[in-house]
């Protein structure tokens, strides 16, 4: 079984063709930041109800099966995180809990609840944009996956687009910081 840190992206933008073939670097790093960009809409789609951007995707057979964003704001609940909602919903539409074969693509390092619901849902692969200092629970503040005796490991690919995705998170918060400045909610 493979475990985590196997691969950091470099976090520009892969020198891909329109029709997705490299000129430089391999299929699946342009597939990553395809997949990525998939999760960056997710994320944008979460500052609509004042959630954090965050967004998800889980890909079967290279295509986008179920998609997810942070919606703890809207439904106020401190688990409603975006991989959560899109591992919910890929269950559902592949009508198992295991999501063996699937790769969850995610803007955010996942914390420790959506590791957890991670290795319980037995993804394949995980690849997420920007680095969590404060929660991330697949290397940054600790890895859940370094862990021995685990019954599952999922590859784990971190940094792919991470300076878009770390700059839509940092932009969020400082339009927060200044909202909250000005006295408005």
């Amino acid at each position: 079984m493979e475990k985590s840190g196997s691969g950091v992206f470099n976090g520009s933008a892969p020198d891909c063709r329109p029709d997705n073939r490299v000129l430089k670097n391999s299929a699946s790093v342009c597939d990553d930041a395809k997949f990525m960009r998939a999760a960056i809409k997710e994320a944008k789609r979460a500052v609509l109800t004042k959630d954090v951007p965050v967004g998800a995707v889980v890909v079967h057979n290279g295509r986008i099966i179920a998609r997810g964003r942070n919606t703890k704001e809207k439904h106020l609940l401190s688990t409603r995180h975006a991989e959560i909602n899109a591992i919910e919903k890929a269950s559902k539409k592949l009508g198992a809990w295991r999501l063996e074969g699937c790769t969850l693509y995610v803007t955010l390092e996942p914390c420790p609840m959506c590791a957890g619901a991670i290795h319980q849902a037995r993804l394949a692969r995980v690849v997420y944009g920007a680095r969590d200092r404060k929660h991330g629970a697949l290397g940054t503040v600790f890895d859940l996956f370094a862990v021995n005796g685990l019954n599952h490991y999922p590859k784990v690919d971190g940094g792919v687009l991470e300076s878009e995705c770390s700059t839509m998170l940092s932009d969020f918060f400082r339009g927060l910081r200044s909202s909250r400045k000005r006295g408005e909610k």
